[in-house]
């Protein structure tokens, strides 16, 4: 649960907390890189959120107040500080086809039910299962999103062809717009090493939107996007009929919404908190998330989630707390009621330096020296999750990218299941078998299929010393191997296993014989249920 219920908690979380809830004061100085990193950030959002909103089929307004309403509640309550949301292409994508059937109100309701799901599963902590999310599926998904990234500034490099579309630059425009981009890149990477005074990303765009200004350029602005001038945003109801019939257009919807949104953020979370050096809040991140697409859609927006192009903006420009978060959302707001003849001024190509910039900084340079080192599987991992994050969404790649691990360390661990026999020292003529290996579904045919009864003495011992039973397959594979001892007429006995498979086991269970050094670990089954489907009752 979140840790802000009051105005006390909300006036705390203003003064900014780190992860764990300590108190972060800011000096003069920490707080000028803040806000002049939330500025930066709040730039850089203007095209994106107006972009995605014609992706998803609504106006520019849409977009941006989803932005400004997700950026600045996550911003306060999210998970971790320094992280930024807002109207992201991942969402925007699967919004387009529902706009385009139902129209725009049925967006707004979908995005509130989206945030209830979202909530949902940060009061039931779903968001820890983020933590199954291996290091090659990380790795995937940084350079599949810096490829998306990198992709999504190519349209700013078309201008409005003669017959209503869309057609690539070229000519002097072309190459005015690339000498502008290759400027901004070169003086983010060269302010560092002169001051750090002000972020390198801002320095930039004030820079190269000065002389593009002052010696009136002929080059893409953000005002030939789409105006970005309007007011507060309005409490609405969505107008839709509340009835069943709109629960089940709407539902599809919103659970594949809240479940890309919350991916994403949660992995944004773990990669902003490796470098700040932060852990947790991921529950609290969900909750977040949630209230914001509640708010979003009572207030016309279109949704949001995370945006790991922003964060990391804000993160490399010195935006460690909350303070540079609630700076970009409240900037944002301000362009769009009192500054848009000004920002609508700034050349494209200046916004767009910058994005190429976090391109080069969020890919994971060093998996491609990786690949030789590592094994095969992670490799193929990190190659999927990339290509599937490129060709279809992050929640697919994600999910892809989890079930080819998963099923590669099954295959490994169950090649791990080994039965040693050796004579017994305690009982004369019997033979023992040192089980070696976890025992689970991967593994349980290899194990029934290790003994030969009918080779056997009269008396066998399993020696469970060296194993793990995990599952009821687990289980399943001892009963038929003791099922297979006692049709051959042979004595079966079962040492060294847990308290819980002495419980489980209905018809081998006569055989085990307890010890005081018996194991205690918990199977990964429900008691209650498997009791009865064990024994078969």
């Amino acid at each position: 649960m979140a840790r802000f219920t009051t105005i006390s908690d909300f006036a705390r979380a203003l003064r900014n907390e780190d992860a764990n809830g300590n108190a972060i004061t800011l000096t003069a100085a920490q707080g000028r890189i803040e806000i002049l990193s939330g500025l930066t950030v709040a730039l850089a959002l203007v095209p994106e959120a107006v972009a995605f909103a014609f992706v998803a089929g609504v106006q520019p307004l849409v977009g941006l107040y989803a932005a400004f309403i997700v950026g600045l509640i996550t911003a306060v309550f999210g998970g971790r500080p320094g992280m930024i949301s807002g109207a992201t292409g991942a969402l925007a994508v699967v919004m387009v086809a529902l706009v385009a059937q139902h129209g725009v109100q049925y967006l707004f309701a979908t995005v509130v039910l989206m945030g209830i799901i979202q909530v949902l599963a940060g009061v039931f902590k779903l968001g820890k299962f983020i933590r199954m999310v291996p290091h090659p599926v990380m790795l995937g998904f940084v350079n599949g999103l810096a490829i998306v990234i990198f992709l999504a500034q190519m349209e700013q490099f078309k201008v409005p062809s003669p017959d209503g579309g869309h057609e690539w630059m070229s000519g002097l425009t072309l190459w005015m717009t690339l000498g502008l981009v290759g400027a901004t890149m070169a003086i983010i990477w060269g302010t560092p090493k002169v001051t750090k005074l002000i972020p390198a990303p801002l320095a930039a765009i004030g820079l190269v939107a000065a002389a593009v200004i002052v010696f009136d350029i002929p080059v893409p602005r953000v005002g030939d996007l789409a105006s970005v001038k309007g007011g507060l945003p309005e409490f609405a109801i969505p107008q839709v009929p509340f009835d069943l019939e709109t629960f089940k257009i709407i539902f599809p919807y919103a659970m594949i919404l809240a479940a890309i949104g919350l991916i994403e953020s949660l992995l944004t979370l773990n990669l902003v908190g490796e470098i700040t050096r932060e852990r947790g809040g991921a529950s609290q991140e969900c909750l977040a998330q949630g209230g914001a697409n509640i708010v979003t859609g009572f207030f016309g927006g279109m949704g949001g989630c995370a945006m790991i192009g922003q964060s990391m903006i804000n993160v490399n420009s010195g935006g460690r707390t909350r303070l540079s978060g609630i700076s970009a959302a409240l900037f944002l707001l301000s362009f769009i009621l009192f500054a848009s003849s000004i920002i609508e001024l700034i050349p494209l190509a200046a916004l767009v330096g910058v994005m190429f910039m976090v391109v080069i900084g969020t890919f994971a340079w060093q998996s491609i020296r990786l690949m030789r080192r590592i094994p095969l599987s992670d490799a193929l991992v990190i190659l999927t999750v990339t290509i599937v994050t490129v060709l279809e969404d992050l929640a697919i790649a994600v999910v892809v990218g989890v079930i080819i691990s998963a099923l590669v360390y099954a295959w490994n661990a169950a090649a791990q299941i080994r039965a040693t026999p050796h004579p017994s020292k305690s009982e004369k003529g019997a033979l023992v078998y040192d089980i070696e290996g976890p025992l689970f579904f991967g593994s349980a045919t290899s194990f029934q299929e290790m003994f030969e009864p009918e080779s056997d003495p009269d008396t066998v011992i399993l020696d469970f010393a060296g194993s793990r039973v995990v599952d009821q397959s687990a289980l399943q594979a001892i009963e038929a191997v003791a099922e297979k001892y006692s049709q051959a007429g042979k004595k079966l006995k079962l040492r060294h296993l847990s308290k819980d498979c002495h419980r489980l086991l209905h018809g081998a269970g006569q055989l085990v014989v307890e010890a005081s050094d018996d194991p205690s670990y918990r199977l990964a089954v429900d008691y209650d249920i498997q009791l009865g489907r064990i024994g078969g009752h």
